[in-house]
């Protein structure tokens, strides 16, 4: 007999999201493909940027998130990212400005394109068509396209796959084959235990949905966050956009707002919080994304800082993955907090796909424009 969660799958779940997270190393490999297809290193110096900016929004400007704190330690030229209808002073002849935007429409990204060609900056795009297309066709600039049809947060492989081929591609950080083909291999066994849900025996087992969360880890998460407030701690140092994208996929995905902080700042100020609001912070689940490169002193401000939280909040859950490259293990915990958005959506009798208030407001805006 299919279990409750299997039902509801097929009844919520009409836009398939389920399908995409189930074959996302297979995009991972797409968006290797598609970089590596390009010659890009001909048409722009290396030696000739001083910085570089990534500019878009929402699931188009994660992408560059993730690049800039991955390479952080590798890459000697500054990374910024950009959200925002204009760029920064800073940006000029001598800056690299990557254009990212899925569907190529996003308000703010085409403002802060043609923002960056009255600056005379050095420009590439990264889009699927629409309007940006168009303003780099009449520019002559470098355009790599992706391919489209899925939700812009469902779109990350591209969106960060292909940045980082930019940059082995011109010169800014070394290759990274070796480590693409562990994350490609890891997200394949990680796909499937986290698609997999397992049928209970019977009718009369007493807890369906219990049952099946023990054999697959995102339901299990996403069965004990139901009705609480999810609070989420990571270190600064290449999980702190980890931590990001949790937050925002639990929105997105699951219709809930989700709160979170990094370590070593949140033992500054955000600690001391902890005390009052008691009705409020049982209800809370804190979920820790710690790393086997974390520092000493964070993983210890950590183990401390859970030892406080536990006596007022539901539950701690610790998270770690043990892949061998950092890069797999950045897009291990990705792939889990996607499951667990995606789960929970299911759980809370939500469509995991649509966002309507998002397209409400865009309406909004282009009504009053």
């Amino acid at each position: 007999m299919k279990s409750q969660i299997i039902d509801r799958i097929h009844e919520l779940d009409t836009g398939n999201m389920y399908s995409t997270l189930k074959n996302f190393y297979a995009q991972v490999e797409n968006a290797v493909n598609i970089i590596d297809s390009y010659t890009i290193n001909r048409d722009i110096e290396k030696d000739d940027i001083d910085n570089i900016l990534i500019t878009g929004l929402g699931g188009s400007a994660i992408g560059g998130d993730l690049l800039r704190s991955y390479i952080i330690r590798e890459c000697k030229v500054p990374v910024i990212i950009n959200r925002n209808y204009d760029l920064p002073d800073f940006v000029r002849e001598n800056t690299l400005v990557l254009i990212s935007s899925y569907s190529g429409n996003t308000e703010e990204t085409i403002s802060a394109y043609n923002d960056a060609i009255r600056k005379k900056a050095v420009i590439m795009c990264v889009t699927t068509g629409g309007k940006i297309e168009k303003i780099a066709l009449a520019n002559n600039h470098i355009l790599i396209k992706i391919p489209g049809g899925l939700q812009p947060r469902c779109a990350i492989g591209y969106s960060f796959f292909v940045l980082l081929g930019i940059f082995v591609k011109l010169g800014f950080i070394k290759e990274k084959t070796k480590d693409i083909i562990s994350t490609i291999n890891v997200l394949k066994n990680a796909s499937g235990k986290y698609s997999n849900i397992a049928c209970v025996e019977s009718d009369t087992a007493p807890d369906k949905e219990s049952q099946d969360a023990k054999q697959n880890l995102a339901l299990n998460i996403a069965t004990k966050l139901k009705g609480k407030l999810p609070i989420i701690y990571s270190s600064v140092d290449y999980f702190d956009v980890v931590n990001l994208r949790w937050r925002g996929q639990l929105a997105e995905n699951s219709k809930v707002l989700a709160y979170g902080n990094l370590f070593p700042e949140m033992n500054h100020n955000e600690l001391v919080g902890w005390k009052c609001n008691k009705e409020i912070l049982k209800n809370t689940i804190v979920i820790f994304i710690a790393d086997c490169e974390d520092n000493n002193r964070i993983i210890r401000r950590m183990v401390t800082s859970s030892e406080i939280m536990e006596k007022y909040c539901s539950e701690i859950i610790t998270l770690m993955s043990n892949a061998n490259s950092r890069l797999a293990r950045i897009f291990e915990m990705i792939y889990l907090g996607d499951w667990v958005s995606y789960y929970l959506a299911i759980l809370n009798s939500i469509n995991p796909t649509p966002v309507d208030v998002i397209d409400y407001l865009k309406e909004k805006l282009k009504n009053d424009s």
